[in-house]
């Protein structure tokens, strides 16, 4: 019987644990982070739509679960078999929770430390956004603002104007995380490219002005989010966390200038202009914890 010459048995052995290992993988599966907004969902436009008392809330609250249901069911396609849902979205009780899965996990309500990420941890494999709409600081874009449109005129990390995914993907790369996917209308994934580079990016409606678009009908968006979960997780392994480099510098700009000022009484706290405050601090979940406390105290507050 011929001798089996050793490096045939070393490539036998190495390719067995590279299929044992491949098997391992595909049988553990993927975790995905799923955080939702409203404004950037298909068909919405106005503030009509956008909470309770307006008069397309429900129908824009099914929109907004019926896209979730659709990244859900494209991403389970592709191998993930684990999901937590951040409902992100003014009081945070936007999502019909009885149209989810029965083996999503889901967020809701306020306040948390980690905002529009809470839950997030180094056990996902990846998170997606959707409905987000572009930033503060953007000309374009339906409903654009920065976690508030009433109060704020810009939120600059570490000089940098910022969209809430740009705050957001922040939070998913402190915990090694990569943001790999977005839908919203044009300006917002025009806008979160030039931040975190070459991710999917579902356009489901174009921006006229603040109060106006043109937009797919849901059908065709669902479609369209589907296609691009699935292609984003095909692509895992190209994407890598947004680090931001630690301290962090915060810039905030109010549209009024009282804030500012009483903010400023506080010794963490620099006041730089009229509407203006500085605060640094040592990660993007101090800074995260510092955002909340900005736009949740008020003297009134009771259980």
């Amino acid at each position: 019987m011929p001798k089996k010459h050793p490096t045939h048995l070393l490539a036998v052995l190495l390719l067995t644990a590279l299929l044992s290992w491949s098997a391992y993988g595909q049988s553990a599966g993927l975790k995905l982070y799923i955080s939702v907004d409203m404004e950037g969902v298909v068909g919405a436009v106005t503030g009509d739509q956008l909470g309770p008392a307006g008069f397309e809330y429900q129908l824009t609250r099914k929109l907004m679960t019926e896209e979730v249901l659709a990244a859900i069911s494209a991403a389970r396609e592709v191998g993930v078999t684990e999901f937590l849902i951040s409902d992100s979205h003014g009081n945070g009780e936007n999502l019909l929770i009885e149209m989810l899965p029965e083996d999503v996990m889901l967020v809701r309500s306020w306040p948390r430390p980690l905002m529009m990420m809470q839950g997030i941890d180094s056990t996902f494999d990846a998170a997606i956004f959707l409905g987000y709409h572009a930033g503060t600081t953007n000309p374009d874009g339906v409903r654009a603002h920065t976690i508030s449109s009433g109060r704020l005129a810009d939120v600059r990390l570490n000089g940098r104007s910022m969209l809430e995914a740009g705050i957001n993907a922040a939070i998913a790369g402190y915990f090694g995380v990569p943001v790999i996917m977005m839908s919203g209308d044009d300006a917002a994934i025009a806008e979160v490219k030039t931040l975190l580079g070459d991710i999917e990016g579902a356009v489901v409606k174009w921006s006229y002005s603040f109060h106006s678009a043109k937009t797919l009908t849901p059908p065709a968006a669902y479609a369209l989010i589907a296609e691009k979960v699935k292609a984003a997780i095909r692509r895992i392994d190209e994407f890598e966390p947004f680090v931001l480099e630690s301290p962090i510098t915060l810039d905030v700009r109010f549209k009024n200038y009282q804030p500012s000022q009483v903010l400023a009484y506080l010794s963490i706290v620099e006041r730089t202009d009229a509407h203006s405050v500085r605060f640094v601090g040592s990660d993007i979940v101090e800074i995260s914890k510092f955002l909340v406390f900005l736009n949740t105290y008020n003297a009134g507050l009771e259980p």
